[in-house]
């Protein structure tokens, strides 16, 4: 964490400096804001980031609530072995790599081997802009709606048993006992979890995203991580890539911050 995260944080001056290679970070002449001024009439970043905030909004709205329902869903199991094969089932996409995602979406959706010939499709949904983003949403459900569901499971199994007795003795249904047991104490959990969440609004997924993207959907795809990747470094412009990395970080934060000071107004615990 240190090595990784902590100790390149220095390398941010190179968003304020005109930076080359041969005279080093603390070498390169002092720019100023000149390249966040270029980062912001850039047509490329500004398609960058309206693609994040609509890949990112749509994620948060469909996939966000999905672990909550299926971790609702899996402890109203009473199969003791059923439970955990279901358990087991959900888990396995989350440890499967993006790249293998890939060539598993790539020849699924094929026009020729894939399922879309069944249905008559000369074209790949992932070729298509009016699709793919909707594409990368359902494969990233897939792939994390079953890890998502430890943390509320876990939440879920620190709720005192006598609250669900007593809910049975009053009549309570299971639906009511969900509803007004189950989910008023995982409250703080969901809360927690969407403050990350919100914090992670202009990540939208750069492996997945590198992984399936082409040419073709770039209009509806590249995203801030893959500009900076394509800009920084394979056109080598670091100064404008560190820029748009560090407008990232800091609206990342803002928003972060935001979010819990939002959730303690509504009576939360928030993160801090």
């Amino acid at each position: 964490m240190f090595i990784f995260r902590y100790l390149p944080m220095p390398g941010i001056v190179i968003a304020f400096k005109d930076f080359r290679l041969g005279q080093g970070v603390f070498g390169s002449e002092w720019a100023g804001l000149k390249w966040f001024k270029i980062l912001f009439t850039t047509d490329d970043f500004l398609t960058a980031l309206r693609n994040t905030l609509i890949i990112s909004f749509m994620k948060i709205v469909i996939n966000f609530p999905a672990p909550i329902i299926l971790a609702l869903m899996i402890n109203e199991i009473s199969m003791r072995r059923y439970k955990r094969v279901v358990q087991t089932v959900v888990y396995l996409p989350h440890f499967i790599s993006w790249v293998i995602i890939g060539g598993i979406l790539f020849t699924l959706l094929s026009p020729t081997a894939g399922i879309v010939s069944l249905f008559g499709g000369t074209t790949s949904p992932l070729m298509q802009p009016g699709s793919f983003r909707w594409v990368l949403v359902l494969s990233d459900l897939w792939k994390s709606a079953g890890w998502g569901t430890v943390v509320y499971l876990a939440a879920i199994t620190g709720i005192s048993p006598d609250l669900y007795e007593a809910a049975i003795i009053d009549g309570a249904s299971r639906l009511q006992q969900v509803i007004h047991i189950t989910l008023p104490s995982i409250t703080g959990t969901i809360a927690v979890m969407l403050i990350l969440r919100t914090g992670n609004i202009l990540s939208a997924g750069f492996e997945q995203v590198y992984m399936l993207y082409n040419p073709l959907v770039y209009s509806v795809s590249d995203i801030i991580d893959t500009y900076v990747y394509r800009v920084g470094i394979q056109t080598g412009r670091f100064s404008l890539a560190t820029a748009a990395g560090l407008f990232q970080s800091l609206t990342g934060m803002a928003l972060l911050l935001f979010s819990n000071f939002m959730i303690r107004r509504m009576g939360e615990d928030g993160l801090w």
